[in-house]
C-alpha cells in the first residue's frame, strides 16, 4: 500500500529538505532490515505554502509513522493514497 505523509515545513531550505529525504530513506531501510517493511518513494515540496507531501510504500501505516518519527521529520498526518504515476 502507498501512504501519503503531509508536512508543514515553514522556513525550510533545499539543503534541509535533502537531509530530511536522506533520513527518510535511511529510516525505511533500517526498519525493513528489522522486519517492518517501509520504503520512501518520493516527495513534492510547495515552497509558497511551506508544505511537503511524501509518499511511502508499506503494508502498515504504523511502520510509516515509525519511519518518520525515527527520521525526526515532522508531519501533520499519514493517510492511505493511490499513486497514479503513469
Amino acid at each position: 500500500m502507498v501512504y501519503l505523509v503531509e508536512r508543514e515545513l515553514p522556513g525550510v531550505g533545499l539543503e534541509e529538505l535533502a537531509d530530511a529525504q536522506k533520513r527518510a530513506i535511511l529510516s525505511g531501510r533500517e526498519l525493513t532490515a528489522e522486519g517492518r517493511e517501509v520504503r520512501y518513494l518520493r516527495s513534492t515540496f510547495v515552497p509558497g505554502d511551506n508544505r511537503c507531501i511524501c509518499l511511502f510504500e508499506s503494508p502498515n501505516p504504523d511502520y510509516v509513522r515509525e519511519a518518520n518519527e525515527r527520521a525526526r521529520i515532522p508531519f501533520t498526518r499519514i493517510v492511505e493514497a493511490i499513486d497514479l504515476t503513469p
